[in-house]
């Protein structure tokens, strides 16, 4: 009987049993020392520290696939960001960073034969820091649209910026928070506003990227051209250092930002959709608090990376990894990788 090649030869690591920890630790948060323990209960002697090794070494293994998705990502119209810090400890640094990268809604599109006619990408970044170099080199050569949160470090890439309104939607939030019980003031006349723009973009789910801008065109840009005289007329109005001057005087600072999205139907509204995709890692990094090394941190970036595209592509994760593990031994050097990316494989 032939024996199949193996992910991590001389090591009882099967497809499985690895998909099993990955998941585990990076889908559902578990610790390896408390997998190791949830190992021992059942009489299974297998520790932390070679759990770690296995990681690594597998990541490594991941590279051409993570090089492949980051290549299809800046294909993309459209893409969203945003950071969370990590701790390294092996890294004398006050802030290292973890970077997230992605394409797309929570949903995959349309497919056709099964496969999504645009796949969601989520990609992670490991960074010793949180200069704007970090952003510069991920998205070297990207000239789309790129949904940030207003960090001035996105302002050296050559992406055409797009602000976020939940940002500014949540300022407002913030004012009205401090008006008497019961008053209606400048807050809410704000947010009437907003939510209208809100409003229209939950008709046009089902639009294509171009009937997505007509539309936009049509319906928010009046809002938008209202909204700005508004923000115009009560700046001079209120107090610059109260919450509704913070609020008013951060709006107008991105406003420029916040338009972009009206003329490109691929860009959201907001970038939630960053927000949701990096919480993950931040509920995971509540559980397992840092990271060893600056390989493990990689590692996790890779791994976050292939389990959260899986997700946004309605593949399970388990069964997705479980797949790779079998049928990436069988690569040579340099072969095409494309039939195993989470929404192509055959599992």
């Amino acid at each position: 009987m032939r024996t199949l090649p193996s992910l991590l030869p001389k090591s009882i690591a099967t497809p499985t049993l690895l998909s099993q920890i990955i998941t585990a630790k990076y889908q559902f948060g578990l610790p390896l020392y408390r997998q190791e323990a949830l190992f021992n209960s059942f009489g299974i002697e297998l520790h932390r520290q070679t759990m770690s090794r296995w990681l690594i070494k597998v990541s490594t293994q991941l590279t051409p696939l993570y090089e492949r998705l980051h290549a299809l990502l800046l294909e993309r119209p459209a893409l969203w960001s945003d950071d969370t810090p990590v701790k390294v400890l092996d890294v004398d640094k006050s802030q290292c960073t973890m970077w997230v990268y992605g394409c797309g809604g929570d949903k995959p599109a349309e497919s056709l034969n099964n496969v999504p006619s645009s796949p969601n990408i989520v990609l992670y970044d490991y960074q010793g820091g949180r200069g704007g170099i970090h952003p510069n080199t991920f998205l070297a050569g990207y000239h789309g649209v790129l949904q940030d949160d207003g960090y001035a470090g996105y302002h050296g890439t050559d992406a055409m910026l797009a602000g976020c309104w939940a940002h500014a939607r949540r300022k407002f939030i913030d004012a009205k928070a401090l008006q008497p019980k019961g008053k209606t003031g400048r807050a809410d006349q704000a947010l009437n506003l907003i939510q209208k723009l809100y409003g229209i973009e939950k008709s046009l789910n089902k639009m294509t990227t171009e009937e997505r801008a007509h539309a936009r065109q049509a319906q928010s840009a009046p809002i938008m051209a209202q909204l700005k005289a508004w923000l115009d007329k009560a700046l001079h109005q209120v107090p610059p250092k109260n919450a509704i001057g913070n609020a008013i005087d951060y709006t107008l600072n991105q406003w420029d930002k916040l338009q972009v999205y009206l003329e490109h139907g691929a860009a959201a509204i907001d970038n939630n959709r960053a927000e949701r995709a990096i919480k993950p890692f931040v509920i995971g990094r509540k559980n397992w608090l840092f990271s060893n090394s600056r390989s493990g941190a990689q590692a996790s970036a890779m791994l976050y990376s292939l389990i959260e595209t899986a997700k946004a592509n309605d593949v399970p994760p388990g069964v997705y990894l479980t797949a790779l593990f079998e049928q990436l031994p069988l690569l040579n050097d340099g072969d095409a990788v494309d039939h195993l990316l989470p929404w192509a494989i055959r599992v």
